[in-house]
């Protein structure tokens, strides 16, 4: 597992716009179908990631609490799956069918386009975007990792989304996720 940071995208880019398979309900949307009305958190993920498994707990316990405020959460993941087959689109529904579906969308990202157009360097790489979808934090869920033994908070992400709910500015110190790199196509 090789920990790379995200690139951080720079706040105030507008939501990049994209149309991918849901995993869970076999349509396409797009990410204006899926926003949200006070907020919206696109997140790079992937099944197989230690760093993703490990803020799991606290991923669903915002996911489940925000989005009854008006948050949507949506899931992509951009992994190469012939080389990572267990990112592939039937273990990503099979992993929200064991998350209980706490998010909008687990998305299926196949051309890693989406990926390069959110500079998602790595997974979790998590971004909130306020009701105009203009970025206003992006990072880290917090400072906790897989192996250096801090308590899960997920303090950075619930304060930007305390910020925005709130309609104030989230604060401009913002730290990168760190988490295993894209797994991305050799083309």
């Amino acid at each position: 597992m090789a920990a790379t940071e995200s690139s951080m995208m720079p706040i105030g880019t507008i939501a990049p716009a994209f149309s991918l398979p849901d995993t869970q309900s076999g349509t396409t949307l797009s990410l204006q179908q899926l926003a949200g009305d006070k907020a919206t958190v696109v997140m790079f993920i992937c099944n197989h990631c230690p760093y993703v498994i490990h803020i799991k707990p606290q991923l669903i316990d915002i996911a489940t609490h925000y989005r009854e405020l008006g948050i949507s959460f949506i899931a992509i993941s951009s992994n190469d799956i012939e080389n990572y087959p267990q990112d592939a689109p039937d273990k990503m529904t099979q992993l929200m069918n064991d998350w209980d579906n706490p998010f909008a969308a687990y998305l299926y990202d196949e051309s890693q386009d989406v990926a390069r157009a959110y500079q998602a360097a790595c997974t979790p790489d998590l971004y909130v975007f306020d009701p105009q979808l203009s970025c206003v934090y992006r990072g880290r869920l917090d400072n906790s990792t897989p192996k250096n033994g801090l308590p899960l908070t997920g303090i950075d992400l619930r304060s930007a989304l305390n910020h925005v709910l709130k309609q104030e500015p989230v604060t401009s110190e913002q730290f990168p996720s760190i988490g295993c790199n894209i797994k991305w196509k050799n083309n």
